[in-house]
């Protein structure tokens, strides 16, 4: 079985294309190649700034032999009907075989296909893949058509076993295929002669080109720990940057260099982006104060003065870009701590465009300094600051340095608010009042940047809804989605109640400030959904409906709830918690307290992971079943009047009992929110509920009787659905 390799050599591969092209490669080819039947042992895709490689082990060495029978008209069939399924099955008269069958005498073609050599189909299979290979950008050169992200010089294609190894031969757009590359563009730039995979490897290497990624990547960090660590330093870790400038280089040599004291002290965050954006370096900090005092780059060379040129020039860069920053710095900070301080920054967001329909910038701000003052007392924090920091949580956003730096927006601000002599708990909420961005990022606990955090995520919600922009399908252009899991992240995880009024305040100003701007909007989130009122009608209907003890019916609101239920369903599944139980406990009344809902749900799962709770589930099913299927057919309703005097068995008066005392324990711990004490006092029921159905039948003949038993599963359909809704459970 002969080995595959393949190599594309090109001029410089951006780095953030190389992973998705060495796996665009492997999948073209080895799906091409198995699709024709010809199958392999193992692959594995590389890349180098310069090259796609492609290695295959264990190929057959031609497609296998295969025999298709095919079906065709009868034989009495016209002869044009014969004369076709000839042609599509490519055979002749003669190669047809009648049989025999229950609807008539059938035509059947045997179709012989001999197995066709590995290299025809490798050469096939591999122009087709450099033709169509789906660069995200790719260009023309020359005189020639192919496209490829950057002219394509030559194209290695070798074919191996105990034999030998031979080129498939192959030729596109002028470039033909061989059995040579070439290494390092600068320290080995002659041509190589290659004889298989690990031959390659081997000669790359020692031309300097290392091939695997990983590895080059795995070398930078090693150097670059091992220098800094000498220097009594550490590198600040960042995965991308590394996995990036593993792929800007062949043969990584780690330098590292001193920042000029001039830039000591700016924000250590402020000199690693700059540093990481435009010039790929690693920051180094020092351990002992926290600043990042020197910078590592990466060579792409060694040289004769052991990179003392290139580290002189990159200083000189680097001291450059460091003076716009510290201009930056500096001019940010005078305006913070100036007389009008931060404020500057939010009367220039007056002219910035958060949303067409939902106006500016610093009308958001003004809305979400509002929410976060009534949301403060809430989460436990003083109205007053959760208000001025609200007011400046966005205040960056003005500034030179973020303008310069999104990435740094909020950062920032919490440096100016520190600088303009803001509060702690100020300063911290610019900052925080972001989070979280991802599922696995913390969220604020603070009380100022919860409050901040809740309002600027339920005013986008709320803001958005109003205006009818909410997500569908795989389409968030807001990231809705993400604001809707934040916020039930800050609310559970900090477990802070949710007051549902909290949700419907906004979205009324929201959805009056979107009617005064867009002039009419349609009425679906009022009365019917299908008419469309002008801006005065929905206006008054407005006013009229938002002192309304009704208003928590407006569609838009449900709908909002129902989505927020959705996201906390992506939530508890991720944490193991099953469908079917999140649908029994938001079917419960006070479902629009998202942090009692989790605790019902964790509390009812934990109960269905014990052998009395999953045992007590069939036993309330059973009930339930008779119970419904009981008032069906009686047409009446069997929810009171159960009297234990009616009782004619022992377990029948133990029930009783149990209930009585299940009730007892399960009316308190409800009240007091104790969803585990409940659940546990509803699971006690399991026996007596089991040697219930034991012992007695239901459907007595007896009619008081039957009626009382009927009763009695009333009793236990009522207590056990007041901790959660149990008939939505699977099983």
């Amino acid at each position: 079985m002969p080995d595959l390799l393949i190599e594309l050599f090109s001029e410089e591969i951006p780095a953030r294309m190389q992973k998705r092209a060495a796996a665009d490669l492997q999948k073209l080819v080895t799906d091409g190649l198995v699709e024709a039947g010809l199958t392999y042992a193992h692959a594995a895709a590389f890349s180098t700034p310069r090259r796609l490689t492609l290695a295959l082990e264990g190929m057959l060495d031609a497609s296998p032999r295969t025999v298709e029978e095919r079906k065709g008209p009868k034989a009495d069939a016209p002869e044009k009907a014969i004369e076709g399924f000839l042609r599509g099955a490519g055979v002749t008269r003669d190669q047809l075989e009648e049989r025999e069958t229950p609807k008539g005498n059938i035509l059947f073609a045997r179709i012989e296909k001999p197995g066709r050599p590995a290299a025809d189909i490798v050469a096939e299979v591999l122009e087709q893949a450099i033709r169509n290979f789906p660069w995200p950008k790719s260009m023309r050169w020359g005189n020639g058509t192919l496209k490829w992200v950057r002219p394509l010089h030559s194209i290695l294609c070798l074919m191996s076993d105990e034999g030998g190894a031979t080129v498939v031969p192959l030729e596109v757009d002028g470039i033909t295929a061989g059995n040579i590359t070439r290494g390092h563009r600068f320290l080995a730039p002659d041509a190589i002669t290659v004889a298989g995979f690990e031959d390659y490897e081997a000669k790359l290497k020692r031309a300097f080109v290392v091939l695997n990624p990983q590895e080059r990547a795995d070398a930078i960090w090693h150097d670059a720990t091992n220098a800094a660590f000498a220097a009594g330093m550490e590198v600040v870790e960042d995965a991308g940057l590394l996995a990036e400038v593993a792929g800007l280089v062949e043969w990584p040599v780690v330098l590292m260099g001193p920042i000029a004291d001039d830039f000591l002290d700016l924000p250590p965050e402020v000199l690693q982006t700059s540093m990481r954006e435009h010039q790929k370096f690693f920051s180094v900090k020092n351990p002992k104060t926290g600043r990042i005092e020197k910078f590592i780059t990466v060579a792409n060379r060694t040289t004769a003065d052991e990179g003392a040129t290139i580290l002189a020039g990159n200083e000189k860069v680097l001291s450059a870009r460091l003076s716009d920053a510290k201009f930056f710095w500096e001019n940010d900070l005078r305006v913070a701590t100036s007389e009008k301080g931060m404020e500057t920054w939010v009367d220039n967001l007056s002219n910035v465009t958060f949303h067409n329909k939902l106006g500016t910038q610093a009308e958001l701000i003004d809305r979400m300094a509002t929410l976060a003052r009534e949301l403060a007392p809430m989460v436990g924090a003083d109205a007053d600051e959760a208000y001025e920091a609200a007011r400046l949580a966005k205040a960056d956003l003005s500034s030179e340095m973020v303008y310069e730096f999104p990435e740094l927006q909020g950062l920032m601000g919490s440096y100016y608010a520190r600088a303009a002599g803001k509060s702690d708990a100020v300063a911290a909420a610019a900052k925080e009042h972001y989070a979280p961005l991802g599922p696995s990022d913390d969220v604020p606990t603070a009380p100022v940047s919860v409050a901040v955090a809740l309002a600027e995520k339920i005013d986008k919600l709320t803001g958005f809804w109003a205006i009818d922009e909410k997500p569908t399908g795989s389409k968030d252009p807001f990231a809705l989605r993400r604001a809707a899991l934040g916020v039930i992240r800050i609310l559970v995880e900090n477990e802070k109640p949710f007051d549902a009024q909290k949700l419907v305040h906004p979205y009324h100003q929201n959805i009056r400030a979107a009617l005064e701007r867009s002039g009419s909007v349609a009425a679906k989130d009022y009365d019917d959904p299908s008419l469309v009122f002008d801006s005065v009608d929905l206006v008054a209907r407005y006013r009229e409906s938002k002192n309304n003890s009704n208003y928590l019916r407006v569609p838009a609101v449900v709908d909002l709830l129902a989505f927020l239920h959705d996201r906390l369903k992506v939530y508890l599944k991720d944490q193991g918690i099953r469908h079917d139980i999140i649908d029994a406990c938001i079917a419960m009344p006070g479902n629009d307290d998202l942090t009692l809902l989790v605790k019902r749900a964790k509390a009812l799962s934990e109960t269905l992971k014990t052998d009395d709770g999953e045992n007590l589930i069939q036993g309330f099913k059973r009930a339930n079943n008779i119970l419904t299927q009981a008032e069906e057919a009686d047409g009446v309703e069997y929810s009171f009047g159960a009297d234990i005097k009616y009782a004619e068995d022992d377990a029948e008066r133990a029930l009783f009992a149990a209930l009585d005392q299940a009730e007892a324990q399960i009316k308190p711990a409800m009240e007091a929110q104790d969803f585990a004490a409940a659940m546990s006092a509803m699971s006690a029921l399991r026996g007596p509920i089991d040697a219930f159905f034991d012992a007695v039948q239901v459907n007595s003949d007896n009619g008081m009787v039957r009626r009382n038993r009927l009763n009695l599963l009333s009793r236990i359909r009522s207590i056990c659905t007041s901790v959660a809704d149990l008939t939505r459970l699977d099983g």
